[in-house]
């Protein structure tokens, strides 16, 4: 039901969501180390929802009588310079994702692959908020500037998230 090409494409795809979650538990260890427990548990939130994607895909495949096929996850970078830094590096991988995402859109048209095209239309809109919250954060961070105070108030925000 699926073709091997657009098949490797998903399964690929389940290794980028992976590294995702990987990242940003990665993030998550930074932060801690670095007593920011606010942008630590965002991130834990965060990566628990890239591990969902992944398993979306992974589902997925196997409902069109696919083969899920897993590969090594690479290891993800455990230090930046800053917070800011840290959530910069985040809102460029949402847009390495994006641009996964389109390119599957793609791939599924090119071969009249509906179903895929159909499930991808979530991940599409998924990563419309994903990079919205990306780019939010990171103006948040050039609003602060080098005012200590205001970095302890949006750790404190960020720590807020539950979904």
């Amino acid at each position: 039901m699926i073709s091997d090409k657009m098949q490797k494409a998903l399964n690929d795809q389940i290794n980028a969501e992976l590294f995702s979650s990987y990242l940003y538990l990665s993030m998550a260890a930074y932060f801690e180390a670095e007593n920011w427990s606010g942008f630590a548990a965002w991130m834990k939130v965060q990566s628990g929802e890239e591990y969902g994607h992944a398993m979306k895909f992974f589902k997925y495949i196997n409902d069109v009588d696919g083969k899920v096929t897993l590969a090594a996850i690479e290891k993800p970078k455990a230090e930046w310079k800053s917070p800011q830094e840290a959530f910069e590096e985040a809102h460029k991988h949402e847009l390495f994702i994006t641009d996964c995402i389109n390119k599957l859109v793609t791939l599924a048209i090119q071969e009249n692959d509906y179903a895929t095209n159909l499930m991808l239309n979530y991940f599409v809109n998924e990563q419309v908020e994903e990079v919205a919250n990306a780019v939010q954060i990171a103006n948040k961070f050039k609003h602060i500037g080098d005012n200590k105070s205001s970095l302890f108030f949006l750790d404190r925000e960020l720590g807020m998230r539950v979904k």
